[in-house]
């Protein structure tokens, strides 16, 4: 009985038109009062009402399946990215379908407006495609899609309801990874931004000799083996491997201010993730450190098969902590775990200039070590609103602190560069562009 109760009658919802055929009836039998030519109307205006309701429903419910769904989408989102969510909507009923779908997408969007609304002819299907951008890692739920039918009357809406709940975890952008990857591989890294630099001398890793061809470069002619071949010869290098790239990335607070509804830390965990990636791709090992107040993960450099898997999982759970970085503690830890000369990337965000002196001491005793590039983040908001004309006194004196934050910036960049430390500082949205454009610098400088 409850099943009964539900399919055929908890399913179903009055429409707008059937309130106003409601009106209508009504309405009539009013006037009957005062019209006395109306007569019967009313009573037949009341019976043809009834024969559509009747009409209607038995449209609606003549079949047990009458609409189905389904929804597609990969097996988890990647986060900052707009991630494509497919809708397949197939209708069994004999005839043209009003359609309106709901998909109840994860509290975290904060949309409500999912919906769609379209006709759909008698037996066929239609894709529905829409976009989510996720700004946070984490485990998001789906709940099932509402569909709600109605005849081309629209007197009673029939409610299907398809699919079930769905977990999927949204991890650091796999897509923006894919990206590069693919440019990397095709040598059109150009194309998005990545500077082409120019190559300073040999590697110092010999790997072989062999005969000239036309396009090798006549300075690395190996005379003593032409003279024995009694052909061209030249020696080949190959870019020196197996150097080792560590990205280590504050969670403090400073890494807590959104830019475009990402926060600091998501953008340094892409960032992270694709210079890993193409690290790797180079030949060289690829390490992750993060910390606070404290070391929280350690990931050792290594160029093994499943290294960018183990990089993404510890990615995925990295969260902001709201403590203060302790630099003091960062060093010994590298100083006594990293035993290698390494290249370290390290992302941060410095707002003022005593902030950095504070931690400098550390830096320069980890750049006495390593190669060292602080990565921090030019405040966008700031720069905006510097560039915007002042329209009274008191936005002029706004404009000149927010020009003072902006020149701190710079001196901070200037200091660092002055103690042996790159830097780069950059827009949130331009810091991959940046950070793969050092390292490749870096790499064929052969500076590490």
């Amino acid at each position: 009985m409850k099943s009964f109760f539900k399919r055929y009658i908890g399913s179903l919802y009055f429409t707008p038109r059937l309130y106003m055929a409601f009106i209508v009836c009504i309405a009539l039998f009013v006037l009957r009062f005062f019209f006395i030519w109306l007569a019967d109307i009313p009573y037949g205006a009341v019976i043809a009402l009834v024969l559509l309701l009747v009409y209607d429903y038995a449209m609606l419910y003549g079949r047990q399946k009458g609409i189905v769904a389904v929804r597609t989408m990969a097996d988890r989102l990647s986060n900052g990215d707009n991630n494509n969510i497919r809708i397949d909507v197939e209708s069994y009923y004999p005839f043209y379908t009003n359609l309106e779908i709901v998909d109840e997408i994860p509290h975290q969007f904060q949309k409500r407006d999912v919906s769609f609304t379209l006709v759909l002819p008698p037996g066929e299907k239609k894709v529905l495609q829409y976009l989510l951008r996720p700004v946070k890692r984490g485990s998001y739920e789906f709940g099932v899609i509402n569909m709600y039918a109605t005849t081309r009357l629209g007197i009673f809406s029939r409610k299907y309801v398809a699919g079930v709940p769905q977990e999927v975890p949204v991890y650091p952008s796999y897509l923006q990874l894919r990206k590069y990857q693919l440019m990397a591989i095709s040598n059109r890294l150009s194309e998005i931004g990545v500077k082409k630099v120019r190559r300073m001398g040999h590697s110092m890793e010999f790997e072989q000799i062999k005969e000239y061809v036309v396009g090798d470069d006549y300075r690395t002619l190996n005379w003593k083996a032409t003279a024995r071949k009694g052909a061209l010869m030249v020696n080949t290098f190959a870019d020196e491997k197996s150097q080792q790239l560590y990205c280590v990335i504050d969670k403090s607070r400073v890494m807590k201010m959104p830019f475009e509804e990402l926060s600091l830390l998501d953008y340094a965990i892409n960032t992270s993730l694709v210079l890993s990636n193409v690290a790797l791709m180079k030949q060289d090992k690829a390490g992750l450190l993060t910390f606070s107040e404290k070391i929280s993960s350690f990931l050792p450099a290594e160029k093994k098969a499943l290294q960018m898997q183990s990089i993404l999982e510890t990615l995925y759970n990295q969260k902001t902590r709201y403590l203060e970085s302790d630099y003091e503690r960062l060093y010994i830890f590298i100083r006594r775990k990293i035993t290698q000369r390494s290249l370290v990337v390290l992302f941060t965000n410095f707002e003022s200039l005593s902030g950095m002196r504070r931690q400098l001491p550390y830096l320069k005793k980890i750049a006495g070590n390593h190669l060292l590039i602080t990565v921090f983040f030019e405040n966008t908001e700031l720069t905006k609103f510097i560039d915007k004309p002042s329209a009274n006194l008191e936005e002029v004196f706004s404009k000149t602190i927010a020009e003072n934050f902006s020149y701190e910036k710079k001196q901070i960049v200037k200091e660092l560069n002055q103690n042996g430390i790159l830097t780069i500082l950059t827009a949130p949205k331009n810091l991959t562009i940046n950070a793969l454009n050092k390292y490749l610098e870096i790499k064929a400088r052969g500076l590490l």
